[in-house]
């Protein structure tokens, strides 16, 4: 079984806001496998959905965004799930808006969710995405700016990322994590190939 976590933060208040990212791609992938999610009594709600045979659970934690950990790691081991066929999708801030970067594993990189996750688990040996949101913000106004709504352009750019983030995310569920770095590499080159040849047609 592959164990898919979007974090961010629940309740209203916070929906469509740039630290809620995660469950926002959640949110699209359900509906593209035509998935609807579950609450719970662990805090958490959950989807489960099978591709080409291969189970698999999403997983949005509903302790907010600094205790993500909790709810990942009991749901780890209640389904006896290695943290290496777990991946993570969140926000990130030193990315543009709808930029994305995957890796097999690493350390928080200074976001709290992910800290929580490490320190819950005690391995930083897990795959993860993370979706660019910007970081245009004043001195001090960072916690504002994460739980600002995007803008429509944004959210634009945002769902734009979602495509190619759900091809992953399926490569990952079907192969695990060589099978999505492997893919990664694939599409990145002919995205790469394509833009070039969109340049070059513009540029004639």
């Amino acid at each position: 079984m592959r164990i898919i976590v979007g974090l961010g933060n629940p309740g209203p208040e916070y929906e469509q806001t740039r630290h809620n990212a995660g469950f926002m791609f959640l949110d699209y992938f359900a509906e593209a496998q035509s998935l609807r999610f579950k609450e719970t009594i662990g805090n958490f709600s959950f989807a489960r959905g099978i591709l080409h045979g291969a189970p698999y659970l999403l997983i949005k934690p509903h302790t907010f965004m600094n205790n993500s950990g909790y709810v990942v790691s009991r749901v780890l081991l209640k389904n006896q799930v290695d943290p290496k066929d777990m991946m993570l999708i969140y926000d990130d801030l030193n990315l543009e808006i709808g930029k994305i970067k995957l890796k097999a594993k690493g350390s928080d990189g200074g976001h709290n969710g992910i800290a929580s996750v490490i320190q819950a688990i005690k391995t930083e040996d897990f795959p993860r995405i993370r979706i660019g949101i910007g970081n245009r913000f004043e001195a001090g106004k960072m916690a504002d700016f994460v739980l600002s709504r995007f803008t429509e352009p944004e959210l634009k750019e945002i769902n734009e990322s979602y495509r190619f983030i759900k091809e992953l995310t399926r490569g990952f569920i079907k192969s695990g994590v060589k099978g999505v770095l492997d893919l990664h590499s694939t599409l990145s080159s002919t995205k790469s190939k394509a833009n070039k040849s969109e340049n070059t047609d513009k540029s004639e």
